[in-house]
Parts: C-alpha cells; sequence; structure tokens
C-alpha cells in the first residue's frame, strides 16, 4: 500500500504529491494539473470503418484499420478496447487490437531487427475483400522499408466469430527466422484519471492461460458483470508466452523491446502481448530465466507464407467462460483442488476436448505422476501426484495435433510448509539486540533472501520499522501461523515480542494516544545518530523515509488490523488451550484487541472510512465479545462498524481506498455489508472480485486476485508488475469461500478460492522463507527476496484453510485440502489441510470448525444423513475438542456422532 499521513478532507490530493515522487509518469501525479484537449494523431484523418458481426460492433481506423471500438451487442454502451481514449491515444508509438511486432533476421545474419505496425503510422494498403472477408490491409506502408517479410492483415467472419489474422510471406531471395512475433492485446484496462464510477463503467482487467495451442486470454469487466471476452487462436497460434509493453524503457520493471507511450502507474500496469514464438527474447531479454513454455521461432524460405491468427468469443458471465470455450471446440481443462498440489494429495485433472489425448509429459520427469483413470461424463480424468518441489509443466499432446501446457507447483504436506515457515521466522528472522535504538528487540522482522540477512534499514521506513504491511508482514506471519498450528517454543517467543516491542512501543501504552498503533519504529533522523549510521547506499530523500515524528503518527488505518489480529490470536490459544499462553490471560487479550479495533476509528478515521485487509478480524473479535458476555463492549464496536457499512451503502461501489481503485479493501466490505443486511452491496462487492480474480490451468494466476504496484512499496525488486499470488488473492478468498459455504451448488467460487488460499503456500520457499509475492514478467518468473508484505496473504490462509467435500453433478466425490474415497455408501475424508480443524460438507451444508483439536478423519453417508467425525487425541496443551456445527437455514436433520482416537 501507499504509505502517507492524510485528514479525511485533503486526502486525494496529499496523495497525489507523495504518489509522483514515486511514480513519476503516473497520470496521477498530474491529476491536479490542468491538460489540453489531445489532437488527433494524423492516422484519425480518414474516419472510421464499421464491421458488423453476430456478437460485435466493431469501428476499425479507416487508415490503419486497427480497433477504435469492440462493442458486445448485448451491451452495446461496453467497450472492451480503450476506445475512449483513442484521441489521446491516435499518434506514433500508440498500439491498438490489430497491430504486430516481430524480430527477424535475415540470411545469414545474426542480428536481430524490430518491427512494429505502430512505430510510425502511414496509411496501410486496403485490399479488396472476398467472402467471409471484413476488412483487409497490406502493411507494408506502415512498416520500415527494409522489412523482410510482406504482411497481410484480414478481419474475417469464421461461422460468425469474428477473426483477425497475419499473413506472413517471405518476399525476399533469402530465408528469413522469425524469432519472435507478438499480437499485442490491447483492452481497456487503463484507470488513469477516472473515478471508480467511471472505470467500473468502462474498463476491463485481462488474463492469460499461457497454454500453447489451448491458450486463452480472457477479458473481464471491472464490475464482473457480463459478458467477458475471450481471445482464442485461430489455426496454428499457440500462446507460447505473455510479453508486456511498457510505457518506456526500464521504467520499474524489466527490459522492454517495444513501447506505448500511455502512462504506467498505480491505475495502469500497461499492455501486454500475445507471444506466439519468442526465442529471441529467451536468448537475449529473459536469459537464464525458465520461462512457462519452451520458446520458439519460424523460418520462412523464400515465397513461403504462414498464417496467425486470434478469434474472439463471448461468455454471457464469467462464471460461463469454461462452457463457452467448450462450445467453441476449445479444450477445458479442471484441476482439482487447483494446480498447487501437495504431495500427498491426491489431484484430479478433467479434460474436455473432441479429439482423445495422444499423450501426456512432465517436465522435470518425475516431478509429477500423471495416471488415466475412468473417464467422468465426458471428461477424460488424471489421477496427479506430486513428487518434487516446485514449479512443473504438463504437456497434453491430443491426437489432432493440437498442444495444451498446464503449469503446476508441488508442495511438501501442507502442515510441513506451515511449520518450516514457523521456524524460518523464529529462527532465522528473529531478531535480538537489546541495545537496538529503535527498540525493535526481540521481534520477528523483514528479511531478505538474497543476502539470507535480516532488513535492519530501508528507505521506506516501514520496511525496516516493524510497520504497515512490508515491515509487519513478518511478524504477523509468526502470529497467524500460531492460530493454524500452535507451537509452544514460537508461542513463548511471541509473547516476548508482544510485551516488549508491540504494547508500548509499536502500540502506545498511555498518554493521548494509547491505543493508537504507529506508522514504524524505525524512521531517517540524521541528527539523532553517529555519522555514517544510515547507508549511503539508499536515496533517503523521498517520502517514504519517515523521520522520527511521522513515524510516531497513528492516523494510518491499515496497521490496526495487523495488531489487533496479533491480540485475538493469543486470546483463542489462552481461552482454547491449556499452557500456550503465559503471560497474559485470555481476557487481557481480547480486551487489548477491543481496545485496537476502537482506536482505529478514533484516531485514524480518514483511513479508517475504507475497508480494511484483514478487516475480517473485526468482525470475529465483535462475535467473541458477544460469546464472552461483553456486551458494552461489543455493542460499542458494532456501533462503530455500523456506521462504517453506512458509508459503503450509500456508495455505488464501495470497495474504494486510498488507492483510485483497489483489490483488498473488498474482504472487510463484503463481511460487514452483509452482517448488516445490505445484500446489494455484498453483491457488489462479490461481482468485482470475480472481475479481476480468475480460474485458469495454471498455478500462478489460478485464484491470484488483481495487484501491480505493491512490489514498489514492500519487495526488493520495485517493478510494477502483474502479481501472482500477492495478499490480494488470499484475502479475497475469504469472501469467496463464505459466499460458497451459502451457495454450495456455486462450484466456480470454491474453485477461484481455494486457488487463492493455496497461493499463498507458493511463496515459501523449501527452508521456510515466505517471500511477498511472485514476478510474473518473463524477465524474472521468480519469487521476491524480501518478505515484505507477506503477512496479510498468510492470514488469508490461515482464515481460509480448511478441507471442503463436494459431491460433483460430473466429477463425483472431490476433496478440496484432504483426500476422499468411497465404499459400500459410505464417504470417507481424511483433511490434509495446513489447520485440520475446518471441515466443509457441501452435500449437507455443514461447516464444523474446532476452538481446539485437530479432524482424523470425518465420514459421512447421504441415505441416512449421518455424520461420524474422528478426533485427534489430546495432549498436554488441549485437553478437550471444542466443535461448532453450522448448519443451513431450513436444513433436515443429520446425525452427527464424535470419536477421539486415544
Amino acid at each position: 500500500m501507499v504509505h502517507k499521513t492524510a485528514s479525511r478532507r485533503n486526502l486525494q490530493p496529499i496523495f497525489v504529491a507523495m504518489v509522483s515522487l514515486v511514480l513519476a509518469s503516473s497520470s496521477l501525479a498530474q491529476e491536479n494539473q490542468p491538460k489540453a484537449p489531445p489532437k488527433p494523431g494524423p492516422m484519425l484523418g480518414d474516419g472510421m470503418l464499421k464491421l458488423d458481426t453476430p456478437d460485435f460492433n466493431v469501428m476499425l481506423v479507416r487508415s490503419s484499420q486497427t480497433v477504435a471500438a469492440l462493442t458486445p451487442k448485448s451491451v452495446p454502451d461496453f467497450d472492451f478496447t480503450p476506445g475512449d481514449l483513442l484521441i489521446a491515444r491516435s499518434q506514433d508509438g500508440f498500439f491498438h487490437l490489430g497491430d504486430i511486432t516481430l524480430r527477424l533476421r535475415s540470411g545469414n545474419s545474426e542480428e536481430w531487427k524490430n518491427y512494429s505496425s505502430a512505430a510510425a503510422r502511414t496509411r496501410v494498403k486496403a485490399l479488396s475483400i472476398t467472402a467471409g472477408v471484413l476488412a483487409a490491409a497490406d502493411l507494408s506502408p506502415t512498416l520500415p522499408s527494409d522489412i523482410p517479410l510482406q504482411i497481410i492483415r484480414t478481419w474475417a467472419l469464421d461461422h460468425g466469430k469474428l477473426i483477425l489474422r497475419f499473413t506472413l510471406k517471405n518476399s525476399t531471395s533469402h530465408p528469413v527466422e522469425v524469432g519472435a512475433l507478438g499480437i499485442p492485446m490491447i483492452f481497456n484496462n487503463v484507470l488513469n484519471d477516472r473515478s471508480l464510477d467511471d472505470a467500473h463503467a468502462k474498463c476491463s482487467f485481462y488474463d492469460p492461460y499461457i497454454g500453447e495451442d489451448a491458450g486463452y486470454l480472457q477479458v473481464t469487466r471491472l464490475s464482473g458483470k457480463g459478458p467477458a471476452l475471450l481471445v482464442v487462436p485461430d489455426g496454428n497460434t499457440p500462446f507460447e508466452a505473455y510479453n508486456p509493453i511498457l510505457d518506456h524503457p526500464n521504467h520499474w520493471g524489466a527490459k522492454p523491446v517495444f513501447t506505448d507511450p500511455t502512462p504506467r502507474g498505480i491505475t495502469f500496469e500497461g499492455f501486454y502481448e500475445w507471444m506466439v514464438h519468442s526465442k529471441t527474447y529467451a536468448e537475449n531479454e529473459w536469459k537464464g530465466v525458465q520461462e512457462w513454455n519452451p520458446a520458439t521461432s519460424l523460418t520462412l524460405q523464400p515465397g513461403e507464407s504462414q498464417t496467425y491468427g486470434v478469434k474472439f468469443l463471448l461468455a454471457d458471465s464469467i462464471r460461463n467462460i469454461e462452457h463457452t470455450l467448450s462450445e467453441n471446440h476449445r479444450p477445458v481443462a479442471v484441476g482439482i483442488p487447483g494446480y498447487v498440489v501437495p504431495i500427498d494429495i491426491d489431484a484430479r485433472l478433467f479434460l474436455k476436448y473432441s479429439r482423445p489425448v495422444k499423450s501426456v509429459a512432465v517436465e522435470p520427469e518425475g516431478a509429477l505422476s500423471m495416471t488415466k483413470i475412468a473417464p467422468a461424463n465426458g471428461w477424460a480424468a488424471y489421477s496427479v501426484k506430486g513428487k518434487q518441489w516446485g514449479h512443473s509443466r504438463v504437456t497434453i499432446a491430443y491426437e489432432d495435433g493440437l498442444v495444451q501446457t498446464i503449469q503446476y507447483f508441488v508442495t511438501k504436506p501442507e502442515s510441513e510448509v506451515v511449520a518450516d515457515m514457523g521456524h524460518f521466522l523464529t529462527t532465522k528472522q528473529w531478531f535480538v539486540d537489546p541495545n537496538d535504538p529503535y527498540h525493535r528487540s526481540p521481534s520477528v522482522m523483514t528479511y531478505d533472501r538474497a543476502l539470507n540477512q535480516i532488513v535492519m534499514q530501508d528507505s521506506r521506513a516501514w520496511i525496516a520499522g516493524l510497520g504497515d504491511e512490508g515491515g509487519g508482514g513478518a511478524w504477523l506471519s509468526a502470529i497467524m501461523k500460531e492460530f493454524v498450528q500452535p507451537n509452544k517454543e514460537e508461542i513463548d517467543k511471541l509473547q516476548q515480542f508482544i510485551d516488549g516491542v508491540v504494547w508500548g512501543g509499536l502500540q502506545y501504552k498511555d498518554g493521548p494516544n494509547k491505543y493508537g498503533v504507529r506508522k514504524s519504529l524505525f524512521y531517517y533522523q540524521p541528527d539523532e545518530m553517529p555519522k555514517g549510521f544510515y547507508r549511503s547506499d539508499f536515496d533517503w530523500s523521498s517520502w517514504t523515509s519517515w523521520n522520527k515524528k511521522a513515524s510516531e503518527q497513528v492516523d494510518r488505518s491499515y496497521d490496526y488490523p495487523h495488531v489487533a489480529a496479533a491480540y485475538w490470536v493469543m486470546y483463542h490459544l489462552a481461552r482454547n488451550h491449556q499452557g500456550l499462553v503465559t503471560n497474559h490471560p485470555w481476557d487481557w487479550y481480547l480486551n487489548q484487541a477491543y481496545e485496537t479495533s476502537i482506536a482505529m476509528t478514533k484516531y485514524a478515521e480518514g483511513l479508517a472510512v475504507f475497508g480494511q485487509m484483514e478487516g475480517d478480524i473485526f468482525l470475529q473479535i465483535l462475535a467473541d465479545l458477544k460469546r464472552e458476555g461483553m456486551t458494552a463492549q461489543a455493542a460499542t464496536l458494532e456501533g462503530k462498524m455500523h456506521s462504517r457499512a453506512d458509508r459503503w451503502k450509500e456508495q455505488a461501489y464501495p470497495y474504494g481506498s486510498e488507492m483510485p481503485w483497489d483489490s483488498t479493501g473488498q474482504e472487510e466490505v463484503y463481511a460487514w455489508t452483509k452482517y448488516f443486511g445490505y445484500q446489494d452491496k455484498a453483491d457488489v462487492t462479490l461481482n468485482a472480485i470475480l472481475g479481476y480474480d480468475p480460474t485458469i490451468p495454471h498455478w500462478g494466476y489460478n485464484g491470484s486476485a488483481r495487484r501491480y504496484w505493491d512490489f514498489i512499496f514492500a519487495a526488493k525488486d520495485r517493478r510494477l508488475e502483474r502479481q501472482l499470488h500477492h495478499y490480494g488473492s488470499s484475502l479475497n478468498a475469504i469472501l469467496l469461500l463464505s459466499q460458497y459455504r451459502e451457495h454450495p451448488d456455486d462450484f466456480y467460487l470454491l474453485r477461484v478460492g481455494y486457488g487463492g488460499t493455496m497461493g499463498a503456500l507458493t511463496d515459501i520457499d523449501k527452508e521456510g522463507f515466505a517471500s511477498a509475492a511472485f514476478h510474473s514478467f518473463p524477465d524474472m518468473l521468480k519469487p521476491d527476496p524480501l518478505s515484505g508484505d507477506y503477512g496479510p496473504n498468510f492470514f488469508g490462509h490461515s482464515w481460509n484453510t480448511a478441507t471442503y467435500v463436494v459431491n460433483h453433478p460430473e466429477f463425483a466425490w472431490l476433496a478440496f485440502g484432504g483426500n476422499v474415497s468411497t465404499k459400500n455408501g459410505t464417504v470417507t475424508i481424511k483433511p490434509l489441510d495446513s489447520a485440520r480443524t475446518r471441515v466443509y460438507l457441501a452435500p449437507f451444508g455443514i461447516w464444523l470448525t474446532l476452538d481446539s483439536g485437530n479432524f482424523q478423519s470425518v465420514e459421512l453417508n447421504p441415505k441416512t444423513l449421518s455424520v461420524r467425525v474422528g478426533l485427534s487425541p489430546s495432549d498436554q496443551f488441549t485437553s478437550e475438542a471444542r466443535l461448532h456445527i453450522e448448519l443451513p437455514l431450513g436444513q433436515q436433520e443429520i446425525w452427527i456422532e464424535l470419536s477421539a482416537s486415544h
């Protein structure tokens, strides 16, 4: 998150000023500056060409034959492309849908030359059209004169579907190698200078399935409403790689060859291109990086031609994307429980395509086992077992020659992953120095995996100051780990942290700001420190280097949920176990959680009007206050939260934040609007999440919520870049899974929500270090070396982790987070999620949760409506199991039998 101080009244101007120091090219930096109206570029001089298709109204710029508007007929006032920015983007260098990029070399030359149809606009040569062709052009006039290829572009209809095709012909007497070929995917993800209302009315997000011949791009509206646009291959046009198009070289990430001047920043992550061939990138800009798919090139002999194309489909809703693919004879893959596979899980892969599977290969060899099992209602089915930690690629070849790739990530058993993380946090990241001038000892601190050392200084003060998400992430991860998997030795250390650093340090224990949470313990104040104390290789001149006064301020609401969560976890452990927590009684911790929640609304009102990441903690604190009979405190907290929800009730899109657009406030907004009966706002929030959180056959994108700026504020490699499994993913999964438990027939919610929950584990390495997120640009494709803001991500995982049992109408009995077997009418479930304290039985709508103890097994009989629950034996800290049973309204009687191992 961007870090700043601002009152409610003047929040936006201060935000603009501060962000401009970090992201100089962002349109936000110019938000309050008068702007001259854009001047039309020469490409607009000849007017427009209208095309009509069964699904779309298409407007082409006549001189370039690139798209000016792509409007679905079902929603005629919506344009998938940035058509409302056409005038501003009509100059040379701006990409549009219909452009192409190439990197070529001819004959014996070793030099790659770059060509783009957008670099210098000249009127293309329109060609006569034939049956099925809507428009055609020779692109030679708008390409450099030395290009060795003739490129013909056509817009066509095939069985009523819009198709964009490029035919490349070698027009020389020498072979020409196409080392890279990109088709820019220009859709309206440009949020620059837009209000939330305007952005939701006009903008989309798009995500790739980089799956070779089976790949596709899905373009979904910010509102989450239908229709959704699908871009799929036409003919031999594999989706080999996904390449960002930046606004200028070396601006916050990657080494672009082709650029687009549309300013990137908080409100625009940049455009991308569908790479059909990527060999020259793999050998140069991406050298040394293991790409999702093997890089290829094409050599055209003199006079030889090759045609590539993409087809545009419409799905009436996001949930129907896979159905639309299948209807249009595209391969569909459904992985259960997703594409993150712990080695003790019996995973499944279901494939639907009109032709049989010819072969299945795994790289690295032996990383996964793929065993064909009985088909399931027209789906080819495979048993998937993880064997080797890390990511792997499954390549499926069909009998018609089509090749599909699916990306998996294999982990240790979930309980081991979490145990490794807890150990790493409380040993390698455990900081003890009684003489630390910032009084950060003892604590769990930010860690740099590249250097394998604790981060003692950073010009972004919060990183080294235990504050905000980027600095509090490490200790929050450690706290939430104990909620999932309590460990006495680790808890003893965290008690020292709470008494020695949090209470009276990070949080004021007396004075006018009592219970207020300060922004950071670390600060930049050279007049208080010895000469040379601060690292000379850092730039300490920007707003991020808070001085002492700034670091002591308590008006940043986003710091409060972390502290409240820490107190609540210790309350939970002290209340439900014996001897785990010894420094304070349970009621002290619950009261601290309550007071911290109230303090947020008192001291940080300017930002507390927004939904907070981890905001579900406040709802849980309220529930426990009521359960414990603390009625006065419960009434006060409920009143404070009601006033916040009343504000959201009046907003069309109630999940605003300090950012112009965000993907984390939705979690809390959904919880409170639903709690107070504002169902329409809860539904708006849910739909928006489905708009930016996809289900895709790729571990990195499946359930990975949209986030692209926090590498700047909480990572080592500071880039504006699509983050894979950043904390927005698991936090948004909280409400997706909550909604699923109320609607167990909505299988889509379970798939997306569980994908986000499991994605958080992919950020944890083999030894237990947890990274902020994964870098998705093809020049990097690795986790960031800084622990950064991972803490909220593990909060989401800990809040979600459970075993879900489903009887699917096509796939039969399935388990997410465990293994399931059937015998003689009895269904047996072995929970294998990281906590083993929650089980949801979708056929009955039963939600079983344990405050103490663990599930060993669950048996259910759908015919007799009976459930048998097996519990783990007691131990020295847990003398009894405490089970909650939640049944849906109107549920018929269910028999539940409990048993415990001895």
